[in-house]
């Protein structure tokens, strides 16, 4: 062997401290072998990088070399991919019902839709809306036409505007959401132009359109005509990047003299706690949470939303039967949902499911309808209330 064999006796021997008491052992000096022993304590010290709070060691000498962190720069956020369709092969129309200038959810899932038939083979989305749309880009348009004047509101005076649009953009499909207004209005642009109609579509794929028949006993299916309806929850969303969604110019869709057979259109207010629920586009409930219903029934009429309340409430009779939201009550297509009090039992999330917006205050963070929510305030109910009446008259004295 290369190596001296260690003796420990001696190796004890040398180092042993002679100052009495219990044995200490000192490590200066060098072992009979030869060989230094190493103390990891000492090495440590002196590879520690001073003047930080966390442990850090130097390994690359011996020396001690300070470091000091240079401050960490947030890194630049990357401007969002917008995808853009110069030249595209063909059009895909998309008819929105887009009420007060935002997108539903089925609007949201048509322009899904149509973003897969477009992708097909280079085509491009068009959305045909009646007014001003916020989010079309997000959504997966290309290009947007405002149909504005002439009677918009009309929906035999809409028919002729699009059946006009159409003639002169010659799109490959027009998607209409199979809801009460774009239902009808696809159902009087087919009336106008005499085209083939595919009715509350799906499944929605560039070769092949279905829908149940039959009581759902069969199913229908042939290639996608080029007028159709989607139904509810048949497609996803758009999920991409965001698009152009570039404003072109409308086609001159009300040429002199010409109109629908509705002259003037006029919405009449109707008060709140007047609709029914499933009517209702702003709905607030109160849950077994709530004592002060005239506080509850004063805050609904300052919001100008439709009371609501869960099964409990109900049936301690301190709301009408009319007013239970749930699947035992009245399940919601409100775009927005107030919940005060509300924990929030499996039946009542599933009448509130295909709610757009979701508010909620309860006491308890772990509360169901608090993971709903989008936006949550974990609290009382009645302060939150009496701040929320505070806040308004404040507001509507300005």
């Amino acid at each position: 062997m290369s190596r001296l064999r260690r003796d420990p006796r001696e190796e004890r021997a040398t180092h042993r401290l002679t100052d009495g008491g219990r044995p200490r052992w000192g490590l200066e000096a060098p072992p009979a072998s030869g060989r230094l022993r190493r103390d990891p304590r000492r090495e440590i010290e002196a590879a520690r990088v001073p003047g930080l709070q966390r442990l850090r060691l130097d390994r690359t000498s011996r020396s001690i070399i300070p470091v000091i962190p240079s401050p960490v720069e947030p890194l630049p956020k990357a401007a969002p991919t917008i995808r853009i369709v110069e030249e595209p092969a063909f059009l895909v129309a998309v008819v929105p019902d887009a009420p007060g200038g935002r997108l539903t959810p089925l609007d949201r899932q048509l322009l899904g839709a149509a973003r897969d038939l477009a992708d097909v083979a280079g085509g491009a989305t068009l959305v045909l809306a009646f007014g001003t749309v916020d989010g079309l880009g997000l959504a997966g348009a290309d290009r947007v036409i405002t149909m504005a004047g002439g009677g918009s509101e009309d929906p035999s005076a809409r028919a002729i505007a699009l059946a006009t649009a159409l003639s002169a953009l010659h799109p490959r499909h027009v998607l209409f959401p199979e809801s009460a207004k774009g239902g009808d209005l696809a159902r009087r642009l087919v009336a106008r132009t005499g085209e083939e109609l595919f009715t509350g579509a799906e499944n929605l794929t560039g070769k092949l359109v279905t829908r149940a028949a039959a009581n759902r006993r069969i199913e229908q299916r042939m290639a996608p005509p080029g007028l159709m309806t989607l139904a509810p929850d048949a497609h996803s969303p758009h999920a991409g990047p965001a698009h152009e969604a570039r404003e072109i110019p409308a086609p001159d869709v009300f040429p002199s003299g010409g109109h629908g057979a509705i002259l003037s259109v006029e919405d009449l207010p109707v008060a709140a706690d007047a609709l029914s629920l499933a009517e209702a586009d702003f709905v607030i409930s109160a849950g077994s949470g709530i004592a002060d219903f005239d506080l509850f029934r004063a805050l609904a009429r300052a919001l100008g939303a439709t009371p609501g309340a869960s099964r409990m409430v109900c049936d301690a009779g301190l709301m009408p039967r009319a007013a239970q939201v749930g699947a035992s009550g009245t399940v919601l297509e409100a775009a927005c949902y107030f919940a005060l009090g509300i924990s929030g039992a499996p039946q009542h999330l599933q009448g509130v499911a295909r709610c757009e917006h979701v508010v909620a205050v309860n006491t308890d963070l772990h509360a169901a309808m608090v993971e709903r929510a989008g936006l949550a305030i974990i609290a009382d109910a009645h302060p939150v209330m009496s701040a929320l009446l505070v806040a308004l008259r404040a507001e509507a004295q300005e």
